[in-house]
């Protein structure tokens, strides 16, 4: 009996021949070489490339981690001050050719609601995120939204506006909503 390694080969092996032949050896230009010549060490590293058994396994693992919170209330004074806030955006971006002429920079949070089925968080809790750029517009009727650069922004997620240049200056007594 051979040994292969810890293990004793038995003598029926049915490969017992191609085990003794040893390792093959190829001359640079044998047939064998010119039909299969040797990989080159760039291409062969892909072989070896992590394999994920078990695709999506790390994200869902990942998205399990993220933290999710319940939707902040605003108190009255802050809900008069973000609708100051879009009524000014309003007004400085009523048509294209305003919010090209004003650009308006603005910084908008908004609570984000979890949309992950896979999480229990799903539709009732979420994340305030953050989103900086240029107020495009602000359309109260149809959409209902804000768009700031690329991305609209529905308005009854926003919980904060910030105004870059002072544009959201404290408001005069004139511009003062009266409360009857």
């Amino acid at each position: 009996m051979s040994a292969l390694g810890a293990m004793q080969m038995p003598p029926d092996f049915k490969y017992l021949d191609v085990y003794q032949k040893g390792k093959p050896t190829h001359d640079r230009y044998d047939s064998f070489s010119v039909k299969h010549p040797s990989m080159d060490p760039g291409r062969r590293a892909k072989i070896f490339a992590p394999f994920d058994a078990l695709r999506g396994f790390h994200f869902a693992i990942m998205t399990k981690e993220v933290r999710y919170v319940d939707k902040p209330e605003l108190s009255r004074e802050e809900e008069r001050e973000l609708n100051r806030r879009l009524t000014l955006l309003r007004k400085l971006t009523h048509n294209s050719r305003a919010a090209r002429q004003n650009l308006v920079s603005v910084t908008v949070f908004y609570f984000r609601v979890c949309d992950d089925a896979q999480n229990e968080a799903y539709g009732t809790r979420g994340q305030v995120q953050t989103l900086s750029g240029i107020c495009r517009w602000v359309d109260w009727d149809v959409t209902q939204t804000l768009r700031v650069g690329e991305k609209d922004v529905p308005l009854g997620s926003i919980l904060r506006i910030d105004g870059a240049d002072g544009v959201f200056s404290a408001p005069s007594d004139k511009d003062a909503p009266c409360d009857d």
